[in-house]
């Protein structure tokens, strides 16, 4: 991509962060989970050299996406983070930030991290954005897209000039490959017409959660399948459901299905479970109920 370089700053799998930058401004996409965020402001300091981080990006408040931000901000205190107006409102709650410390801590410890602070307390947005929200970040031109469907909060940025996609979780975890593994935790109807948003876009350039810059051949891909991927999860869902499966079931068959290679290096089982249940639920209320 002419003018931009996009460099990954992970360092645990599961992490999502990735650093655009033009040379003038870097925009840091999603932060990762809370116990590697000093690690990764450690790769964003070495990519950066002595310049510092301009902009936090963030697609939603879950804390494999969002905590990471409270650790980067102390190395980059002027940082200005923005994310959706929901999310600024989940950050203020107490309840959110326990299940955040919660989940953070239990996969940290099957990472061998069992000492570290919780920052959780300092998560904040000096910029809260709404659909169709301009945020200009240097000379660098972005449009704020609602994505519900994986939360309520999620969002995506898009520049036009560029035509580059910094992706949201609500059109479906892809593996690089031929899977999108389905996200939507709050509306399967929003997350199609989020993913027709998506498509309707002039994208070259998409940067996805926990996967990265895509190469043209995956971008093709993902665009060109994330609609039908939906569906199909919609569909493995409706028929187990309708057939009796208890959600034990469905998760065991959801596994063998989706769950294997890359997918199950970034995706924790207990998440993977929990997410794979409430969208079980979600399609018994939203398609079954309704047919």
């Amino acid at each position: 991509m002419t003018g931009i370089t996009i460099t990954d700053v992970r360092v645990q799998a599961g992490d999502s962060a990735f650093l655009i930058d033009n040379g003038r401004t870097s925009v840091l996409y999603d932060t990762g989970f809370g116990f590697t965020g000093f690690a990764v402001a450690e790769k964003i300091k070495a990519a950066l050299g002595e310049r510092s981080l301009d902009y936090i990006f963030l697609t939603h408040s879950h804390y494999d996406h969002a905590l990471g931000s409270a650790y980067i901000l102390h190395y980059f205190p002027d940082a200005k983070v923005v994310a959706g107006e929901y999310a600024a409102g989940v950050f203020k709650r107490d309840g959110a930030k326990k299940v955040m410390k919660e989940l953070d801590a239990k996969f940290a410890a099957k990472c061998g991290v069992t000492d570290y602070e919780f920052l959780g307390d300092e998560l904040r947005v000096d910029i809260p954005c709404k659909d169709g929200d301009i945020i200009r970040a240097g000379d660098m031109t972005f449009t704020v897209l609602d994505m519900v469907g994986h939360t309520r909060c999620s969002v995506a940025f898009y520049c036009a000039e560029h035509k580059l996609f910094l992706a949201s979780e609500t059109t479906g975890v892809y593996d690089g490959g031929e899977s999108i593994v389905p996200s939507y935790l709050v509306s399967y109807t929003a997350a199609l017409g989020s993913v027709r948003r998506m498509t309707a876009l002039d994208i070259q350039h998409v940067v996805a959660p926990h996967l990265g810059l895509l190469n043209e051949e995956q971008t093709r891909f993902y665009l060109d399948n994330a609609y039908r991927c939906a569906e199909e999860a919609c569909d493995f869902f409706a028929q187990r459901i309708r057939a009796g499966k208890t959600d034990e079931e469905i998760v065991e068959d959801f596994k063998q299905r989706y769950w294997h290679a890359y997918i199950r290096d970034i995706y924790p089982v207990d998440a993977m479970t929990l997410n794979t249940t409430i969208m079980a639920g979600l399609i018994r209320r939203e398609v079954i109920s309704e047919s």
